[in-house]
This record gives C-alpha cells, sequence and structure tokens, in this order.
C-alpha cells in the first residue's frame, strides 16, 4: 500500500478500544481528530505522552477536536496501562486507545517503518479534518517524545486557514499576525480583512488575525 498524503480521506476501521468498539468515521462525527500511534503499552515515552494529552483535554475539545491513540497490544494491556498512565502522570485518561493487535489500522495508515522497527508502530500522527481529509502527518522516532503545544499550535492554523484566505508565518501562535494569500489582490484585502494589514513586498502581506476580538 501507498502511504497517505495530505487530502487523502483518512481511512475508516473498525476496531476495539479501552472504551469499547469504534468505527473511526461514525465516531468522528462533524469532530476534526488526530490519531496518534505508539510503539507499544508500559513503554515510558508513550505514558508521559498519553498523560499530556489527557491533560490537554479542555484545549482540544474547544477545538472541536476528538483524540485517539493506537498501540499493537490489547484491550486488556490498555486498561492496565491506563492504571499507571493516571497514578504516574497525575491525570486521568479519557480517550480512546485503540487494540491493534492484528497491526490492521498501523497498516491501513502505514505506521509500521521495517527499517526502524519490524513490528512496533512509530509514533505517526494524522490530524483529520471534519471532512475526513488528512491535513498533517508526523512522524517521530520512538525514542523522541511528540510535543503536544505544537499540535494544537498547528490545528489553531488549520482551522484558521481551511475558513479565511490566509496562511500562518514560521513561528506563528494564536492571536500573532497572518499571511495574506498571494491570491487575493491587494486593493481587495480591506474588504476582505478590515482589521488593516501591512505591505511589506508585494507578494508578503500581512493582517491581523481576523477571529480574535
Amino acid at each position: 500500500m501507498s502511504a497517505l498524503r495530505l487530502g487523502d480521506t483518512a481511512p475508516d476501521f473498525t476496531a476495539q478500544t479501552s472504551e469499547g468498539e469504534i468505527n473511526f468515521h461514525e465516531w468522528l462525527g462533524d469532530s476534526w481528530g488526530i490519531l496518534f500511534s505508539h510503539p507499544a503499552d508500559y513503554t515510558p515515552v508513550c505514558t508521559t505522552e498519553l498523560g499530556t494529552v489527557a491533560k490537554y483535554t479542555e484545549q482540544f475539545k474547544k477545538r472541536n477536536v476528538k483524540v485517539a491513540a493506537l498501540s499493537v497490544d490489547g484491550v486488556e494491556s490498555h486498561h492496565g496501562w491506563i492504571k499507571d498512565i493516571n497514578e504516574t502522570q497525575n491525570t486521568t485518561v479519557n480517550f480512546p486507545i485503540i487494540a491493534d493487535e492484528d497491526r490492521k489500522v498501523a497498516t491501513l495508515y502505514d505506521m509500521i517503518h521495517p527499517k526502524a522497527d519490524n513490528t512496533l508502530t512509530v509514533r505517526s500522527v494524522f490530524v483529520i479534518g471534519a471532512d475526513k481529509k488528512i491535513k498533517l502527518i508526523l512522524i517521530y522516532p520512538a525514542s523522541t517524545g511528540r510535543n503536544f503545544d505544537e499540535l494544537v499550535r498547528v490545528i489553531d492554523s488549520l482551522q484558521l486557514t481551511a475558513y479565511q484566505k490566509l496562511a500562518t508565518p514560521a513561528n506563528w501562535k494564536n492571536g500573532d499576525d497572518c499571511v495574506v494569500s498571494p491570491a487575493i489582490k491587494t486593493e481587495d484585502i480591506p474588504t476582505l480583512f478590515p482589521k488593516g494589514h501591512t505591505v511589506i513586498k508585494p507578494y508578503l502581506r500581512t493582517t491581523p488575525q481576523p477571529d480574535i476580538k
């Protein structure tokens, strides 16, 4: 199977999870989604990651984002691991962990990279829009934990630029100025973005983020 690319429809699947059986597309509904994989249960870096995601619940909820984790271990193992996560990370895991013992989902999403490990998933991250299209793909090695502040930042950018003719510059954070799409004529900017704009170069025009009061 060829690797998934941005703009592809996120493959649908039905799987058992720590919160019961889910059909992925039905479970997402009208929400955005994050699907992220873990090499195995009871591993140290993953434990910190899942604990961190649980602490970000309100941030994801505010952005209409549902989160699902995946590991190649089974549901019973997941339940035991969740107890450890809650205890060591001082939180409560409140999102499903997919049991992917047959590697079905990992294969659909190309999460196993044989040159890294023949059986365990790498740290893949897929951000999926409400239209079920893949908006972002990140792949980390097993040794490196993910930065969830960065994931929140990227989701803010993706959701803003999905509905506005804007882009976000390097190191942009929610509330910073945005870049006006090159397709917009400079004389049309005031109508679209009445907060004002700055022309740095004919191709580089900035405007305050429109949805910030």
